[in-house]
């Protein structure tokens, strides 16, 4: 039976309700707190398109991630697919082939952060880029979220992994998109699909950090 994931605060640590076989999905909150590029990979140089915005990916700090995340990138997974759920002060959740929070790709990883006795120093903060899961530590397999503030009663318990360097107002522009009630009761689902026209890899920063761009389609229309 496929769950649906969630993000909950019981005492004081930041848990989910799972999600199936290789499904993750973005966090809920009850706070109402605000592998290297290949040879397909575009010129850091050229200027960012319309409708984008740019992930920075440590691989120092969240290795297994990173590499899934560039290996989905670079087979095309996430074109086309959206971000299904949207939540006002806290994050943006996509990655999802089935658009339901419920789905996945075909491979699950590690989790990278200390609850599952991984070190991971990267703190969920504006813009910084983490792995949606289940209750199943190890279940991460292609959804992502971006933190919209200060989100780290998360640290500890969610793979963090890149950081919007890039067209974070993009990512803001998210909210501007209508929402109604989720099945799981928050105002989180996009009445218009906010879809990612394109998800590339392009040449790595000047700390050889591997970057993605993500180009959108023109959701505010």
């Amino acid at each position: 039976m496929k769950k649906r994931i969630f993000i909950y605060m019981m005492l004081g640590l930041a848990l989910l309700t799972g999600c199936a076989k290789t499904t993750e999905t973005a966090p809920t909150t009850t706070a109402e707190n605000s592998s290297s590029a290949d040879s397909t990979a575009e010129s850091a140089d050229a200027a960012l398109e319309e409708n984008a915005f740019i992930i920075t990916l440590y691989p120092d700090t969240a290795p297994i991630t990173c590499e899934n995340f560039e290996k989905l990138v670079s087979e095309g997974f996430y074109n086309g697919l959206t971000f299904h759920r949207v939540v006002d002060n806290f994050m943006a959740q996509g990655g999802d082939p089935e658009g339901t929070g419920m789905g996945g790709s075909e491979q699950t990883i590690k989790g990278e952060f200390a609850s599952n006795g991984v070190e991971n120093n990267l703190s969920h903060q504006r813009g910084i880029v983490s792995m949606a899961r289940s209750q199943d530590p190890d279940s991460a397999s292609s959804q992502f979220f971006i933190c919209y503030g200060d989100e780290s009663f998360l640290d500890g318990n969610y793979a963090a992994f890149g950081e919007v360097t890039q067209g974070m107002e993009i990512v803001d522009n998210f909210l501007n998109v209508e929402r109604v009630m989720s099945a799981s009761g928050e105002m989180a689902s996009p009445t218009t699909p906010i879809v990612m026209k394109e998800v590339k890899m392009i040449d790595p920063d000047e700390e050889n950090h591997p970057r993605v761009e993500v180009i959108m389609d023109d959701f505010l229309k």
